[in-house]
């Protein structure tokens, strides 16, 4: 024997005879000399196979005992899939009859008998080559691999403990002999281009090094695994590694080939939730995984979706009912309340208490048997609405089935968002129209939700209707994705969108674009002033607009299907300005010009800027009309809302009466630059003075400020104490707009 195992430190136990070990086991009625036989006869049974066990008992998967294996080596270091389909403990492979028999093919060639799966992750190459294992088992393979052994190798295992210089070489050798010697093996290395490198640090030989000469004789046949960017990048660089393999490309199953998979394992999945998993939800499942987990294959995200429904659903029958909590808090209460009685010395309230628990918890008690009764009875079902808020989970997009609350909603999104948006009723109309065609199921799959550019002057409101929009579909402005062109005015600037082409600075971050797509894919995308923007920005937008799709630096594809892409333009604004105010009223008029006239010729301006494949793809061009002093008063209520809202928040209140609002937007309005000046206007003369006063301390909190006009100037009065009578600064607003009305 030259090693220490357990069975010597139980013989040195028994023999010392007066240890407190063997006090124990002698206390327990073990006899001494029969354990002493027993091990002695078992140490002496296995001494010719010891020093293998030894060295390899640490690894994860034994499959045999070293000393009745032609292969121990390979037993302690893989998973013997044939031995695994025999207990039926592999999953049932559907619909790559192709691809097994291709295996089958080139595992039967005389040379370069050694097929390598290539494919995208989770497409299934793993799949095929357990689909190999079972039909061994089954018999219904030719003679040539009828009795042949599928083991798949851990590259992780084969590393692990080889501290020192030549161990890992040592226990290649061994491995490679044993498969050398026992021809009846067929070596699966998934993910097998981690063998390039594997164990090869400080100049020793590494793997792949270690199994070409054996690979190129044919002592032993491989199977590999790898995705094609791995393949080329660790496989396809070493040709005479490459040669020694033959390449099987497995391609993504369609939705189709992907719910008859999901079919073949349903039986499964059921058995280990035991829950029901009915059809719609299987077709849901790869249908909905195909549209909108667009950086991940089927059917491996479509399983996915299956088992995390069905764990969802099983998980919502094992909690218990509100009520059984509701009472079990209860229960929690009363005997905290019963100890501190007992401390007190209040015994017969600390008796009371007792009996009021005993009784709380047997009524508990009987709960719980009814509700167990009832959860036994009825199986929990997966169905197609459980999947689609998984979806919704991991994406951030709201698959789930329209409710009756979010579809009255939907038909009155013109309402909501003109609570925000003053006028530009076109506008609202072609944007809300494209919503609810998303919504409904009705628009292109394979385009944007809406593409819409927005023309028009300064100032009318195109960046605030995207807002708004962020903030209806969203509830936050926050989902809006905005990009200002004028950053992207040279051609270089174009890889900020898309990320750096490798070898480039900036490779591994990504483009702003690209990325922030990818992290929420359901938004608004605002392109600004996109008449800045250089014309290779165009290209990529030409892709977007058309395929939904677009591929960044890193090569992977961002879908932008399940976006709303806006872009804005003040093109033609100047040159119509330049005439009769572009439908402002000029100063001194009482008129408004052909607003028609104006918008056609911002149209054909348009045209002429940009190329005639970019229009043609664009959804819906619309023009923002000017705003008039009514529009602009409508907006300034907006504006000083926000405002009092603002200052609600920290209990000050302030009424602004019409001859103040009136002044504000004389003192705002600028026919050439829309409602912007009079934002500013709303700064100066409200807000800056409000900051001096809080600063000063004047404006305590339940302070009211009274805003009027004197010798043509706003004059902020504060007038200390708490308002009696609930009296709303918004209330009293909004009956001063009717009065002013």
């Amino acid at each position: 024997v030259n090693y220490v195992g357990t069975e010597h430190i139980l013989l040195g136990l028994i023999s010392e005879g007066e240890g407190i070990a063997a006090q124990i086991l002698g206390s327990m009625g073990m006899d001494f000399e029969k354990i002493r036989a027993e091990v002695i006869a078992s140490v002496s049974a296995g001494e010719g196979g010891t020093a293998e066990t030894a060295e390899s008992s640490g690894e994860d998967h034994p499959q045999k005992s070293a000393g009745r294996s032609r292969t121990p080596t390979l037993d302690q270091l893989g998973i013997a899939l044939t031995e695994m389909a025999q207990r039926n403990e592999l999953d049932p492979v559907i619909g790559r009859s192709k691809e097994i028999q291709r295996l089958i093919q080139i595992l039967s060639r005389r040379t370069k008998n050694n097929p390598v799966l290539i494919g995208d992750p989770g497409v299934g190459k793993t799949a095929i080559v357990e689909g190999l294992a079972q039909k061994i088992i089954a018999g219904d393979i030719p003679e040539v691999l009828k009795g042949k052994r599928v083991v798949q190798l851990n590259v992780g295992n084969l590393v692990a403990g080889t501290k020192y210089r030549g161990e890992f070489e040592e226990r290649m050798r061994k491995l490679v002999k044993e498969l050398r010697d026992c021809r009846d093996v067929i070596l699966f290395i998934d993910e097998i281009h981690t063998i390039v490198g594997a164990g090869g640090a400080e100049g020793a030989v590494d793997a792949a090094n270690i199994l070409k000469p054996s690979l190129s004789r044919g002592e032993f046949q491989v199977v590999g695994a790898t995705t094609i960017d791995e393949y080329r990048k660790n496989i396809e660089k070493d040709a005479a590694l490459e040669r020694r393999f033959q390449p099987v490309m497995v391609e993504e199953p369609g939705v189709d080939d992907s719910i008859r998979i999901l079919e073949g394992l349903r039986d499964r999945y059921e058995a280990h939730h035991r829950a029901k998993i009915t059809d719609r939800a299987l077709e849901a499942a790869a249908r909905l995984s195909a549209r909108y987990i667009t950086e991940r294959h089927l059917p491996d995200k479509a399983i996915d979706l299956i088992d995390e429904a069905a764990a969802r659903a099983r998980l919502k029958t094992m909690e218990a009912p509100e009520d059984i909590k509701e009472k079990e808090r209860r229960l929690e209460a009363l005997r905290k309340e019963k100890e501190a009685a007992v401390v007190s010395q209040e015994f017969e309230k600390a008796a009371s208490l007792r009996d009021d628990e005993r009784k709380l918890g047997e009524e508990i008690e009987v709960c719980r048997k009814e509700w167990q009764k009832i959860r036994n009875q009825e199986e929990p079902v997966v169905d197609a609405e459980q999947i689609a808020g998984i979806v919704s989970e991991w994406t951030g997009i709201p698959v789930v089935q329209l409710t009756e609350e979010e579809a009255a909603r939907l038909l009155r999104m013109e309402e909501e968002i003109h609570r925000r948006m003053v006028d530009q009723t076109q506008a609202v109309n072609a944007v809300s129209r494209a919503i609810r065609r998303s919504r409904s199921g009705l628009k292109d799959p394979q385009r944007p939700v809406g593409s819409f550019l927005f023309l028009g002057p300064t100032g009318v409101g195109k960046t605030e209707l995207a807002r708004s929009l962020a903030e209806f579909l969203f509830g936050s402005e926050e989902a809006m994705v905005r990009f200002d062109m004028s950053e992207y005015m040279e051609r270089h600037e174009v890889a900020k969108l898309i990320g750096a082409p490798p070898g480039y600075v900036g490779f591994e971050e990504g483009g702003k674009l690209t990325e922030a797509l990818r992290r929420r894919p359901y938004s608004v995308v605002l392109f600004d002033e996109i008449e800045k923007a250089h014309p290779d920005i165009f290209n990529i937008l030409l892709q977007i607009l058309e395929d939904g799709r677009l591929t960044d630096g890193q090569g992977h594809t961002v879908d932008f299907r399940n976006s709303v892409v806006i872009m804005t333009s003040n093109i033609g604004a100047k040159d119509a300005m330049k005439g009769q105010g572009l439908g402002f009223a000029a100063p001194g008029q009482g008129e408004m010009p052909d607003w028609e006239r104006v918008r056609t010729g911002i149209v054909d301006s348009v045209k002429k800027t940009f190329r005639p494949e970019f229009i043609n793809r664009i959804d819906e061009m619309i023009v923002f009309e000017p705003l008039g002093r009514e529009d602009l008063l409508k907006v300034l209520d907006l504006m000083l809302r926000e405002v009092s809202e603002r200052l609600s928040e920290k209990g000050i209140h302030i009424e602004i009466p019409v001859e103040a609002r009136t002044l504000l937007l004389d003192k705002g309005y600028d026919p050439k630059y829309g409602a912007r000046p009079l934002r500013r206007a709303v700064q100066r003369l409200i807000e800056d003075r409000l900051a001096d006063l809080v600063l000063e301390g004047r404006v305590p909190d339940g302070s009211r400020i009274s805003v009027s006009v004197e010798d043509g100037e706003l004059v902020l009065v504060p007038n200390a104490g708490s308002l009696e009578g609930g009296d709303d600064v918004r209330e009293g607003m909004g009956a001063e707009e009717k009065a002013d009305t």
